[in-house]
């Protein structure tokens, strides 16, 4: 990627913002003291003023991206030939968290889905993954599928967004896995800050989009809501760490 701006050829059509990935890039949840979760794809786009085409699915790995997604686009597109401004790929999440990672099969999967994106797209950004993911945490394995996301970028020219410390209590649910609609938000302006220090500038931030009002006790509610959601997901993982212990043992 250069910073220098495309220039379109006559007649040539830009169809915006395409994005692959997993229930993150998909978007949806609940409300956020009155904020609807939306992708961070889709914040993107609306972000720079771009039409946007999103094809990830819920509890999608690499290999949904390679062999489903990117084949629903090559089916549904209206506009083939057509480039877009920004190709967009957040995928791993559900990867790292399985009994049977294999970095060196989520490189090659991974690989060929940003070059895929980098021969249809002006652009393209990727995500690392926060060390702190999941409950029961993912651990040492978090790391390796960062340092994979970093190669693979490396390799095709890709911008990389840094999310290793990402997972402050109100922009991560409490599965330390899903973004809540306000992280949503902080995702996209950090993909919007690597796009504009590569030369696409952002027409709004996100954050001045939304309108939202919170009051004492519905501050109150959210933590005492948040404290028990919390308690439930731990003795989940606990109960989901021993299982894994006896399928290891046995």
């Amino acid at each position: 990627m250069t910073p220098a701006e495309p220039t379109p050829r006559s007649g040539e059509c830009r169809l915006g913002v395409l994005a692959f990935g997993d229930s993150i890039t998909n978007g949806g949840g609940e409300l956020q003291w009155g904020v609807a979760l939306q992708s961070w794809a889709l914040w993107t786009a609306r972000a720079l003023g771009l039409p946007y085409t999103g094809y990830a699915m819920d509890g999608a790995r690499v290999g949904d991206v390679v062999r489903r997604q990117i084949p629903d686009f090559e089916r549904r597109t209206p506009r083939p030939e057509a480039r877009h401004d920004v190709g967009c790929l957040y995928i791993g999440v559900n990867d790292v968290r399985g009994l049977d990672w294999d970095p060196v099969i989520f490189a090659a999967d991974f690989g060929r889905a940003l070059r895929f994106l980098r021969d249809r797209c002006d652009r393209v950004v990727t995500l690392t993954a926060p060390l702190a993911l999941g409950s029961p945490p993912a651990g040492p394995k978090v790391a390796d599928l960062n340092t994979v996301v970093r190669d693979k970028a490396a390799a095709v020219g890709a911008l990389v967004v840094d999310l290793s410390g990402f997972g402050a209590r109100n922009h991560v649910m409490v599965d330390r896995v899903h973004p809540t609609a306000f992280g949503q938000i902080a995702i996209a302006e950090r993909v919007l800050a690597v796009l504009a220090d590569d030369g696409l500038a952002t027409a709004v931030a996100p954050s001045s989009l939304i309108a939202w009002h919170q009051t004492r006790w519905g501050r109150l509610r959210g933590d005492l809501t948040y404290v028990y959601r919390d308690a439930k997901q731990r003795v989940r993982g606990a109960v989901e760490r021993r299982r894994l212990e006896r399928e290891l043992r046995a």
